[in-house]
Protein backbone atom coordinates (compact mmCIF):
# COMPACT_ATOMS: atom_id res chain seq x y z
CA UNK A 1 0.00 0.00 0.00
CA UNK A 2 1.21 3.46 -1.00
CA UNK A 3 -0.03 7.09 0.13
CA UNK A 4 0.59 10.10 -1.96
CA UNK A 5 1.89 13.27 -0.36
CA UNK A 6 1.53 16.29 -2.22
CA UNK A 7 3.68 19.34 -2.56
CA UNK A 8 3.31 22.66 -3.26
CA UNK A 9 6.75 24.04 -5.00
CA UNK A 10 7.62 27.89 -6.75
CA UNK A 11 7.33 27.26 -10.79
CA UNK A 12 11.30 28.59 -10.12
CA UNK A 13 11.99 25.41 -8.28
CA UNK A 14 11.44 23.46 -11.33
CA UNK A 15 13.58 26.08 -14.14
CA UNK A 16 16.44 25.89 -10.99
CA UNK A 17 16.41 22.41 -11.16
CA UNK A 18 15.84 21.85 -14.97
CA UNK A 19 13.20 19.50 -14.35
CA UNK A 20 9.37 18.43 -14.90
CA UNK A 21 7.70 17.70 -12.33
CA UNK A 22 7.67 13.93 -13.02
CA UNK A 23 11.41 14.15 -12.31
CA UNK A 24 11.50 16.29 -9.49
CA UNK A 25 9.40 14.17 -7.62
CA UNK A 26 11.74 11.03 -8.35
CA UNK A 27 14.55 13.01 -7.06
CA UNK A 28 13.49 14.24 -3.89
CA UNK A 29 12.11 10.93 -3.18
CA UNK A 30 15.61 9.36 -3.53
CA UNK A 31 17.17 12.71 -1.85
CA UNK A 32 14.80 11.95 0.98
CA UNK A 33 15.56 8.09 1.02
CA UNK A 34 19.64 8.71 0.74
CA UNK A 35 19.21 11.50 3.65
CA UNK A 36 17.47 9.13 6.11
CA UNK A 37 19.55 6.23 5.13
CA UNK A 38 22.33 8.85 5.83
CA UNK A 39 20.94 9.95 9.10
CA UNK A 40 20.59 6.16 10.31
CA UNK A 41 16.86 6.40 10.11
CA UNK A 42 16.31 4.49 7.58
CA UNK A 43 18.01 0.33 6.65
CA UNK A 44 19.64 0.24 3.13
CA UNK A 45 17.13 -1.96 2.00
CA UNK A 46 14.42 0.34 3.41
CA UNK A 47 15.80 3.54 1.75
CA UNK A 48 15.97 1.52 -1.04
CA UNK A 49 12.46 0.98 -1.25
CA UNK A 50 11.46 4.41 -0.42
CA UNK A 51 13.30 5.56 -3.48
CA UNK A 52 11.75 3.29 -5.54
CA UNK A 53 15.02 1.53 -6.52
CA UNK A 54 16.73 -1.65 -5.97
CA UNK A 55 19.24 -2.05 -3.14
CA UNK A 56 21.83 -2.29 -6.25
CA UNK A 57 20.68 1.03 -7.44
CA UNK A 58 20.28 2.61 -4.26
CA UNK A 59 23.77 1.98 -3.29
CA UNK A 60 25.17 3.35 -6.82
CA UNK A 61 23.10 6.50 -5.89
CA UNK A 62 24.68 6.42 -2.63
CA UNK A 63 27.89 7.27 -4.42
CA UNK A 64 26.12 10.22 -6.72
CA UNK A 65 24.94 11.58 -3.08
CA UNK A 66 28.70 11.11 -1.60
CA UNK A 67 27.14 9.02 1.08
CA UNK A 68 28.80 6.16 2.21
CA UNK A 69 26.60 2.51 2.31
CA UNK A 70 28.36 1.32 5.33
CA UNK A 71 26.37 3.06 8.24
CA UNK A 72 28.74 0.97 10.68
CA UNK A 73 31.30 3.38 12.51
CA UNK A 74 34.82 2.37 12.74
CA UNK A 75 34.55 1.45 16.12
CA UNK A 76 31.57 -0.72 15.69
CA UNK A 77 33.11 -2.79 12.55
CA UNK A 78 36.12 -2.90 14.90
CA UNK A 79 34.38 -4.48 17.71
CA UNK A 80 32.34 -6.75 15.68
CA UNK A 81 35.92 -8.16 14.35
CA UNK A 82 37.30 -8.28 17.71
CA UNK A 83 34.23 -10.72 18.75
CA UNK A 84 34.52 -12.54 15.70
CA UNK A 85 38.17 -13.87 16.93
Amino acid sequence: MNRQVILDLPESAFTALRADPAELAREMRLAAAVKWFELGRLSQAKAAEVAGLSRYEFIHELTRFGVSPIQETIAELAEGLAREK
